[in-house]
């Protein structure tokens, strides 16, 4: 078994990046403050309990000003179908390019719940309310509140959500890969009890 933390090999020796996979591909929704939205890609994102999402993002993104000006975000689950347009939202900086979004080519209606966005194209979403930034030895991020959700019918199965209609991806640090998030190979909380004594 080899070990290590930085990614290269040298000899028989080798040293890794330190991942866990799968990590979400989240698209985080914010306006700026002409009203114009922004979408960033996130990976470093959690649900902290049921109801909260805690995003693992330093003070100087721009989703980070826009959330803490506008008391909300929206989370979107980033899905194959738009997988170059959720790749670009990571690539690009709010704070350098104004137009992010409408380069994209993506739309977006306001969130019933929050002063956020929606992008339309992606087909679920979490509709989040800040309730403050963290930062310490240990991380730093912005902790919203989820307070709707919303799924388009395309991913609904006898009123709830089928995360294999979904078609999410998901981000590898290793290798730096999108891969698809589709089949369901068992049942939570079901499937282990034929090894419970």
């Amino acid at each position: 078994m080899l070990s290590g933390n930085q990614g290269q090999c040298i000899g028989k020796s080798c040293i890794f990046k330190i991942g866990i996979f799968p990590m979400p591909v989240l698209m985080v929704a914010t306006y700026n403050e002409d009203g114009s939205v922004n979408v960033m890609n996130a990976a470093w994102g959690t649900m902290q309990a049921q109801d909260t999402v805690a995003l693992n993002l330093t003070e100087t993104h721009k989703t980070v000003q826009n959330i803490k000006a506008r008391g909300g975000f929206t989370v979107s689950i980033a899905d194959a179908a738009h997988m170059v347009e959720a790749d670009y939202f990571g690539v690009e900086s709010g704070n350098k390019v104004a137009d992010k979004f409408a380069r994209s080519g993506l739309t977006a209606s306001k969130a019933e719940t929050v002063d956020a966005p929606i992008i339309n194209e992606f087909p679920l979403c979490l509709e989040c309310k800040f309730i403050e930034y963290q930062d310490n030895t240990y991380g730093c991020g912005a902790i919203g509140k989820v307070v709707n959700v919303t799924a388009d019918e395309s991913i609904m199965v006898n009123g709830k959500v089928d995360m294999s209609l979904v078609n999410a991806i998901a981000f590898d640090p290793y290798t730096h890969g999108y891969y698809k998030v589709t089949e369901r190979v068992g049942e939570a909380f079901h499937d282990g009890l034929k090894l419970k004594k």
